[in-house]
C-alpha cells in the first residue's frame, strides 16, 4: 500500500501549499491513501467544516488533529458526522469524535488510521497513550484484518515519540510525530518492520516561528508575555511529509521517504517504483 502523510497544516498559508503542491504528490506517487493533520488549519488553530470540506475535495480522505481540535467551536458538534476527522484517541471517553476510522479500498484493502497524543508538557488532562493503542490494537491486527495501520503520534517530546514507535513496532505500519512543526531527519524502518519519522513537519511558512509570526514570539521569549494572540505568518509554505510503503500480506512497511516542496526548505520528492 502506498501512503502520504503530510505534517500540521498551519493557517492560511498552509492550506494554500497543501491545495498547491498535493495534486502534483498524487500524480507523482499514486497514493492509496492521503492522510493530513489539520488541527492548526484555521487561522493557526483548530479546523472547521468548510475547510475539511475543502481538503477532502483536493484529495484527503482522512484528517486527523491534536491538541487545537477544539478550537473551533463547530467542530464540537461537526465531528461526530465526519468519521474522516479524528481526534486522539486518548482524550476522554465522552469527548465528541473518535480516534480512528478503517478505510476499504477499491480493492478491497483495508488500512486504520489513528491518531493518539502525548502526554509530557502537553496540559491537557489525557489518558495514557500507550495503553490506548494497546486497547485499540486487541482487535485490529496486521495480516488479519487489516492490511495496513497507520498512527499519527501528537506529540511534544521526541523521547515520548521515539518510546510510542518502538512500543508499537512490528504491530503497525508506521508511526509519525506531529505537533512541534520542524521535519525531522530520522525516517526509518525499525527493527519490528514499522516505519517511522520524529515529527513529519509543518505545512507552512518556514519564514516564521513554528508558522506564526515572528515579531510577537520573539518578543514573549524576551519579556516572558504576551500582548495578542500569536498570527500565522503569510509567506509561501513549504509542504512537509511523508512518503510509506507497506506489504500488503503482512502491513509492515517497506519504505519511508520525507517530502518537502514549496518555499523555503530544500525540496525532496521521492520517485515511486514500479513495483509498488
Amino acid at each position: 500500500m502506498r501512503i502520504v502523510f503530510v505534517g500540521d497544516v498551519f493557517g492560511r498559508s498552509g492550506r494554500d501549499g497543501l491545495l498547491r503542491h498535493l495534486p502534483e504528490i498524487k500524480a507523482r506517487l499514486n497514493p492509496d491513501v492521503v492522510i493530513v493533520n489539520g488541527e492548526n488549519s484555521a487561522n493557526g488553530s483548530g479546523i472547521t467544516a468548510k475547510i475539511c470540506e475543502e481538503f477532502y475535495a483536493t484529495g484527503v480522505d482522512v484528517i486527523t488533529t491534536g491538541n487545537h481540535i477544539w478550537a473551533q467551536r463547530e467542530i464540537l458538534t461537526y465531528i461526530d458526522k465526519d468519521k474522516n476527522l479524528l481526534r486522539p484517541i486518548n482524550y476522554a471517553d465522552k469527548s465528541p469524535g473518535n480516534g480512528h476510522v478503517v478505510k476499504r479500498l477499491a480493492d478491497g484493502r483495508t488500512i486504520m488510521i489513528a491518531n493518539a497524543m502525548g502526554r509530557v508538557d502537553m496540559k491537557i488532562p489525557l489518558d495514557d497513550p500507550f495503553s490506548g493503542m494497546d486497547r485499540l490494537l486487541q482487535g485490529n491486527r496486521l495480516g488479519q484484518n487489516l492490511n495496513a495501520i497507520f498512527v499519527d503520534f501528537h506529540a511534544e517530546a521526541t523521547s515520548e515519540k521515539m518510546a510510542m514507535g518502538h512500543y508499537l513496532d512490528g504491530r503497525v505500519s508506521c508511526v509519525v510525530g506531529t505537533h512541534t512543526h520542524v521535519p525531522t531527519a530520522d525516517a526509518q524502518i525499525l527493527p519490528g518492520g514499522t516505519a517511522y519519522q520524529t515529527d513529519a513537519g509543518m505545512v507552512g511558512d518556514f519564514d516564521s516561528v513554528i508558522g506564526s509570526q515572528k515579531d510577537q514570539p520573539i518578543f514573549r521569549f524576551l519579556r516572558g508575555m504576551s500582548l495578542e494572540r500569536f498570527q500565522p505568518a503569510t509567506g509561501e509554505a513549504t509542504l512537509c511529509g511523508v512518503y510509506v510503503t507497506t506489504n500488503d500480506r503482512t502491513g509492515l512497511a517497506t519504505s519511508i521517504a520525507p517530502i518537502r516542496m514549496g518555499g523555503r526548505l530544500s525540496p525532496y520528492l521521492p520517485e515511486r517504483k514500479e513495483s509498488e
